[in-house]
């Protein structure tokens, strides 16, 4: 295993990040203790979870694990706070110091920790002033409870903002983003890619596979697989489902055949492979999927291989019509 550099930091960690996101919901305690400690027998050092995944109990699990193999110390634990944890309170969510203090709390209990690695927040949110949260992670850094912050899914001026507003105050300042990043969505080449160089920051893209379209389970013109994340219609899922979409997938497929690895790990290795990409985010539900993902690493692109997916796959652009480019920089279901 190769490891980086997180952004300006000292810190290691693996090319894929595993994600956690379907612990409670598609891997069951048991199944998901197996795929931490597999990822971690594969050199994995680098987990990613949210408290609003299945409101903590993705948290729950990942500290079960992590307590039960004892390889806490050895591992990177980054999670995010920003979702709904109750229902009919409207302080139960959100990144006011109220909400972040309270939940930084139950995070670190649900994980078994004393500290975690790197806190981020999940969303942005236009009606409390960046100063708040920064405030509020600058003495969670302090107590010793936090070690890094990052962001997900902000804008490019929204980090640069950010990172003023530290300054300006004396802060600790963000050192990752987590935006939305794969081969029908490349928006964040265009600015965010200059801020990360600029202010070393680490990217941390999720959905590398685009919610599983790019492993080449969806076909035109036939029905979704019934356990497939699209499998019902709506707004969201379908806009992956257009010409431009599959043309692109057609040259995932065809180079995925040309070098005989999966389309999941040709789509995984042009994300780790991009030099502004510190660690891609998977997700997988099971192990079958997890071996797959980490046959990405040993994958490799040549210059053809980019001129081709950059013949149907727009650098810089996105060919999803249900997002919105300019004010609503990242529109997210």
């Amino acid at each position: 295993m190769e490891y980086r550099n997180l952004g300006r930091t000292g810190v290691k960690v693996s090319p894929l990040c595993l994600g956690c996101m379907m612990f409670g919901r598609k891997a069951d305690e048991k199944l998901s203790m197996e795929i931490v400690d597999k990822a971690i027998d594969e050199g994995i050092n680098f987990f990613d979870t949210a408290n609003a995944y299945q409101r903590g109990i993705s948290e729950e699990y990942l500290g079960k694990a992590l307590k039960r193999n004892g390889k806490r110390d050895s591992v990177i634990i980054a999670t995010k706070v920003h979702g709904m944890m109750k229902d009919n309170d409207p302080n139960a969510g959100g990144i006011s110091r109220r909400h972040i203090i309270a939940q930084c709390d139950a995070s670190l209990k649900r994980l078994q920790t004393e500290y975690i690695d790197i806190y981020q927040l999940h969303r942005p949110q236009s009606d409390i002033a960046i100063d708040e949260s920064l405030r509020v992670f600058d003495d969670l850094i302090k107590s010793g409870k936090v070690r890094y912050i990052g962001t997900s899914t902000f804008a490019p001026w929204q980090v640069v903002n950010a990172i003023w507003v530290s300054k300006e105050l004396g802060l600790n300042r963000f050192i990752s983003e987590q935006p939305p990043y794969h081969l029908l969505d490349r928006r964040i080449e265009r600015e965010l890619f200059p801020v990360a160089q600029n202010f070393g920051l680490a990217i941390l893209p999720w959905a590398p596979l685009a919610g599983g379209f790019l492993t080449g389970k969806y076909k035109r013109g036939k029905e979704r697989p019934a356990d497939s994340r699209f499998k019902d219609s709506n707004e969201w899922a379908d806009h992956h489902f257009t010409e431009e979409a599959f043309k692109v997938l057609d040259v995932v497929e065809e180079i995925a055949k040309e070098k005989k690895c999966s389309s999941a790990q040709l789509a995984l290795s042009w994300t780790i492979q991009k030099p502004e990409i510190t660690s891609s985010i998977i997700g997988p539900k099971n192990l079958d999927q997890l071996i797959d993902n980490l046959g990405a690493l040993k994958v490799k692109l040549t210059d053809e291989d980019n001129r081709r997916f950059d013949k149907v796959s727009m650098p810089g652009r996105t060919i999803l019509s249900y997002y919105e480019v300019d004010f609503n920089y990242y529109k997210y279901r």
